[in-house]
């Protein structure tokens, strides 16, 4: 599936590169290390990256605007999306070839092409692998070393997380020998605004704890205006309740518009079938899905305090 990915590559002269909405490093990791793999092995072709960025996430890569008629002889990669309904511009299945590679569950098969691995940490991790085995066709430059250990430590919580192997080491390894400050990417990849640390206070004064170890809390609206950040800022609060004594599972409920976003997390308790059920998914310890009123956020807090008591 590499070699064919590459071979793809290789054919096209425009290449148009996705990712999920609401992204993460991985997904910027992924999205633009291969992006700019491709431009160092093949300066001559034209290759973009798409999608809305938040402001946390701009020290990565600077996301192209492009028109619509570039997508019609276009290869487009869709990186880190595990289902249509979260691939970040639609425009993705205007192209004339379509390739998918990721690591969540494939739940939704899309594409041309696809290349979905769920043992691998990240994936950045598997576009190390492309570029590393594309035989010079793809090149690790500084950039793309940077990009890729970001989208890896990103997504393996740096390295503490059960998708940590070796292969991942493996990748890290290889990555760390080239030429970027480790320390000014983790500056910006874990500073935090004042506005979050008191939010972050807040959730861990606030936070519920059921018996069956399921963590819960809810932000509404109001406490959002209230602290100052936005429902995309509030959700990196999921990752205050990691550290709890007694913590099997938790989650948060984001309250927007017309929806309340849930970030799911586990220390072992598989929770992406719990998301499942409620117009969502991920991995089994990482999981997002949405619902549309405090009542069902109640029964997604049912759910997890049934699977931690069956673990």
């Amino acid at each position: 599936m590499k070699d064919q990915i590459v071979k793809d590559i290789h054919e096209f002269e425009t290449i148009i590169i996705h990712r999920h909405v609401r992204p993460d490093p991985d997904a910027i990791g992924s999205q633009c290390g291969l992006a700019e793999a491709i431009k160092a092995g093949y300066p001559e072709k034209k290759v973009y990256v798409v999608g809305e960025i938040p402001e946390s996430l701009e020290y990565l890569h600077k996301m192209d605007q492009i028109k619509d008629e570039i997508y019609q002889e276009a290869l487009v990669i869709v990186c880190d999306t595990a289902n249509t309904e979260r691939v970040d511009d639609v425009r993705y299945n205007t192209g004339k070839k379509v390739i998918k590679i990721d690591h969540h569950p494939n739940i939704e098969p899309y594409g041309d092409v696809l290349w979905v691995d769920t043992t691998a940490s990240s994936t950045s991790e598997l576009i190390y692998e492309l570029v590393d085995t594309s035989n010079g066709k793809l090149i690790i430059t500084d950039e793309v070393a940077r990009l890729l250990y970001s989208g890896i430590i990103g997504d393996t919580g740096r390295f503490l997380f059960p998708s940590t192997t070796e292969r991942t080491f493996a990748a890290a390894s290889a990555l760390v020998k080239k030429n970027f400050s480790f320390t000014e990417l983790f500056d910006k990849m874990y500073e935090t605004s004042i506005d979050m640390a008191h939010l972050n206070g807040y959730v861990l004064q606030n936070f519920s704890l059921t018996e069956e170890g399921v963590g819960h809390i809810n932000i509404t609206k109001e406490l959002m205006k209230e602290y100052g950040v936005t429902s995309e800022q509030a959700s990196l609060a999921v990752s205050s309740l990691g550290n709890i004594k007694g913590i099997k599972a938790w989650v948060i409920f984001l309250e927007e518009e017309n929806v309340i976003r849930v970030r799911l997390r586990s220390k072992g308790p598989a929770i992406n079938d719990v998301a499942a059920k409620f117009n969502g998914g991920g991995h089994p310890l990482a999981s997002g899905a949405r619902v549309s009123s405090w009542e069902e956020a109640e029964e997604v807090v049912k759910e997890l305090k049934r699977v931690c008591q069956q673990f």
